[in-house]
């Protein structure tokens, strides 16, 4: 029987959304702007269109995880992202979570 390719998509998605998360994070523990970003997620196989990163970012940065500031590069105005205290909090927790779930599904698949 084969996968209905409409409900596989929404149900990828979903299983991606958390783990874009986890990954946005982890990379702004070293400071980035939002095209390097898209870049280091790229590299490492985790694609991401800018229509739903920059939604993130700043959803990210209004909960307090990020910190933004704005700088001319390259004769161009560019908003770059680090996490902040807060956010290093939440990477570790988050890890250690998604550690956890990891563990459980490996025993479980």
């Amino acid at each position: 029987m084969s996968v209905d390719a409409d409900l596989f998509e929404t149900m990828r998605l979903e299983l991606r959304r958390g783990s874009l998360v986890l990954a946005v994070l982890a990379c702004l523990r070293t400071e980035r702007y939002g095209y390097t970003l898209r870049q280091a997620l790229a590299a490492d196989g985790l694609e991401m269109e800018e229509s739903t990163l920059y939604p993130l970012l700043r959803r990210l940065e209004s909960q307090g995880l990020l910190n933004s500031e704005w700088r001319e590069e390259e004769k161009r105005k560019k908003r770059f992202y680090v996490l902040s205290p807060m956010g290093v909090s939440m990477l570790a927790a988050l890890t250690d979570e998604w550690r956890g779930i990891n563990a459980s599904l490996d025993k479980i698949l």
